[in-house]
């Protein structure tokens, strides 16, 4: 463990006092049982050994195929999966270290937005218990400082306040994922996981929910990781992105850097398939066509994850695990894990 936090120290790249939440070394691996006794055979390595920065205000980009591990690392980030190994410093507190009591006291501070909408949301209760649910667990206010709380996050996320008697199945799924926002925003917190939170939505509302949060960003000071696999919509509302395959980042770099100077094959081909709206320059485009599956997180390929599917693959690819290193400078860092990434600066 101690190996895996010195190897990454490098990627400190601002003051402690810009760095609201490091994540170092962090594992969740899901055991797998087999048998009438079911003991255990294996494991899902879903997060494997991620470390990284997110700056106190922007907002990270956390992408990749579905299946790469991008909500586990969200929801162990937050201990709602408890991790295997590794760190999360928050505010220079391990949560990693923080009792079940104390992390409850924390999550004031830690929120997070769920991907379905319809699930989310106890379909028995009313939206204004919804929304207090948050206050009433952590002792905030008396009920009717909370019933005017209610009401100004509903102002807040673009709601009618008298919806508060209303329930969760008279919505649509944009004004559910809106009372989902206003549910995490209930206790002040100042780092939200936004998991997928438009994915399960229409492409015509999507857009109303992104610049939302991006409007609630600017005027709360909040600070995002912003899970997706919708590169363009990630490019729109991110500052930087981290790039995932097969629990493991891959690339993480600046919006700019890694969507105009990808250096990790997988990430070119992710990008390669983000449509153009030029037809002309649509048809010039090379579209990068990625061999085989993704391989079985149980059973991940020796050396570099990526090498099975990977046009530049060497022999070294398939026997050593690349370094994550910077290939930009040291104000601008531009990290990617890969042996070959020197032919693509």
């Amino acid at each position: 463990m101690s190996q895996t936090i010195e190897k990454q120290a490098f990627i400190e790249t601002a003051s402690s006092d810009d760095v609201i939440i490091k994540i170092r070394g962090l594992k969740k691996y899901f055991p797998i049982k087999r048998g009438v006794l079911r003991r255990k055979v294996g494991d899902i390595k879903a997060v494997d050994d991620i470390s990284f920065d997110i700056k106190r205000g922007e907002t990270l980009g956390l992408v990749g195929e579905s299946g790469c591990g991008k909500s586990t690392a969200g929801r162990t980030i937050l201990r709602l999966h408890e991790p295997t190994d590794g760190q999360v410093d928050f505010n220079g507190r391990d949560l990693t270290d923080l009792s079940k009591s104390e992390m409850r006291h924390a999550r004031r501070d830690l929120q997070m937005i769920f991907q379905d909408p319809y699930s989310s949301l106890n379909p028995r209760m009313t939206v204004g218990s919804i929304i207090a649910e948050p206050l009433v667990i952590h002792g905030i206010g008396d009920s009717k400082s909370r019933k005017k709380r209610v009401k100004d996050l509903l102002e807040l996320v673009g709601l009618n306040p008298y919806y508060v008697t209303r329930y969760p199945h008279e919505f649509s799924g944009g004004q559910r994922q809106r009372i989902g926002i206003a549910r995490a925003l209930a206790t002040n917190p100042s780092f939200i996981v936004a998991d997928e939170p438009i994915s399960a939505l229409d492409v015509s509302i999507q857009a109303q929910v992104v610049n939302l949060l991006d409007d609630l960003k600017k005027e709360l000071g909040l600070t995002y990781l912003f899970i997706a696999h919708d590169l363009s919509m990630v490019r729109y509302i991110s500052d930087r992105v981290a790039v995932m395959y097969l629990g493991k980042i891959v690339e993480l770099g600046s919006r700019d850097d890694v969507y105009e100077h990808p250096l990790h094959p997988y990430t070119q081909a992710l990008l390669s398939a983000i449509p153009m709206p030029d037809p002309e320059l649509e048809g010039k485009r090379q579209r990068i066509i990625l061999e085989g599956d993704v391989p079985s997180p149980a059973n991940p390929p020796k050396g570099c994850r990526f090498h099975p599917r990977c046009g530049y693959a060497t022999d070294i690819c398939s026997q050593e695990d690349p370094e994550f290193r910077n290939l930009g400078t040291s104000d601008q860092p531009h990290m990617v894990a890969c042996h070959h990434a020197d032919q693509f600066v």
